[in-house]
């Protein structure tokens, strides 16, 4: 069976309704990233990497405090889904690797998306120096990653072709390349087997 590519496999899910189950398995997730990296935020603005079907941007567009969200994906069929959800928000299909928003933003979130590059420090790096304001903040959760043993299988479950994995601290050393300082890592909903989501905070000085 030939591979595909990430954009390809996630467009696919798109087709089946599999993209709806993002949000029930990754809330949880998310809710705790959300909370650590938006905390004694006032007006902040937000871009969410690797959107999906925009269900984290629309949580976030309706925060008080969030004065503009948007949202980014390589799959159009993602993007077009998350525009008929979501009619208040921005989104944008682009390879986040080279695009650049219009303006610079207060935080960049990011769930389960940065293995699926090949070099993710090219990602971080423009996330770094073209999507952050000065003191902005960022924070990325994966599963897939070395201490999380049940999931190394996934490549050849999901057919895809491109899955990076490394460790908590191959993970922190590129978000540190990339540029960033105030680096902290930890893990939500570890249990059994699963070692949880590894979230990983930092700061653009």
């Amino acid at each position: 069976m030939t591979k595909k590519s990430p954009i390809e496999i996630f467009s696919d899910w798109v087709d089946l309704g599999k993209d709806d189950g993002m949000k029930k398995n990754h809330s949880k997730s998310v809710k705790a990233m959300l909370n650590n990296v938006l905390k004694g935020l006032n007006d902040f603005t937000f871009i969410d990497a690797g959107c999906g079907n925009g269900w984290v941007v629309k949580m976030v567009s309706e925060m008080d405090s969030c004065f503009s969200a948007l949202g980014v994906d390589g799959s159009i069929k993602m993007i077009n889904k998350a525009k008929r959800i979501d009619k208040i928000s921005k989104y944008e299909c682009a390879e986040i690797s080279v695009w650049k928003p219009n303006q610079k933003k207060d935080v960049v979130h990011s769930m389960e998306v940065f293995y699926y590059f090949k070099d993710p420090l090219i990602v971080l790096t423009n996330i770094y120096e073209n999507w952050l304001n000065k003191n902005g903040k960022f924070i990325m959760g994966i599963d897939f990653y070395y201490e999380n043993k049940t999931s190394h299988n996934w490549a050849e479950k999901t057919n895809v072709d491109t899955m990076t994995l490394l460790s908590t601290q191959e993970w922190k050393n590129i978000v540190s390349k990339a540029g960033f300082k105030n680096i902290v890592s930890w893990r939500e909903g570890e249990k059994n087997e699963w070692k949880g989501t590894l979230i990983i905070s930092a700061t653009k000085n």
